[in-house]
């Protein structure tokens, strides 16, 4: 995780020419540490630190009627205003696309960053909308029976990327 993250802030500032008008912005739960962390390391790779916000994308959901009843709401907190920015979205898996989808939506309501880039520590596939992400730590094929959860120290008390066989249970 740790290389990929290394790896990734060095595509950003790459890309990007540096930190101007740079900030990340992490999407609830895990990518709000991910952004941290590649924050840092941008911190450490240029001596200038930057913006970092975090979204709650809860309202913006497209399946927020089949989810649950009363859904747990959380701050959006983006530090500095989003017009003319470039605004780096950091998840920690991509899979259908709906979730940056809505990550869009929540984010333009902000106001009109001059671009919006998508950084991922996992693409797993399976893609529903037409969406991909500029920056990603590892490609991992899966099937649609496997779920994969990342885990963080700032949330579960420990790094990692686990890939497991979603368990189907009869009524």
């Amino acid at each position: 995780m740790r290389r990929a993250l290394t790896r990734i802030a060095h595509e950003i500032l790459e890309k990007n020419k540096g930190t101007r008008n740079l900030m990340l912005v992490g999407i609830r739960t895990r990518g709000v540490p991910l952004a941290r962390r590649l924050a840092n390391k941008i911190e450490k790779i240029e001596g200038v630190r930057i913006p970092i916000g975090s979204l709650d994308i809860t309202l913006y959901r497209d399946d927020l009627k089949e989810r649950e009843a009363n859904p747990v709401l959380y701050d959006s907190d983006l530090p500095v205003g989003v017009q003319d920015k470039i605004i780096v979205l950091v998840d920690d898996v991509l899979f259908t696309g709906r979730t940056v989808r809505a990550a869009l939506d929540a984010l333009v309501d902000y106001g009109r960053p001059r671009r919006i880039q998508l950084a991922v520590l996992v693409d797993r596939g399976h893609r529903e909308l037409p969406i991909r992400a500029d920056y990603v730590g590892k490609n991992v094929p899966t099937s649609r029976r496997e779920t994969i959860a990342v885990r963080v120290k700032e949330i579960d008390n420990e790094d990692g990327v686990i890939l497991q066989e979603r368990i189907e249970l009869s009524p």
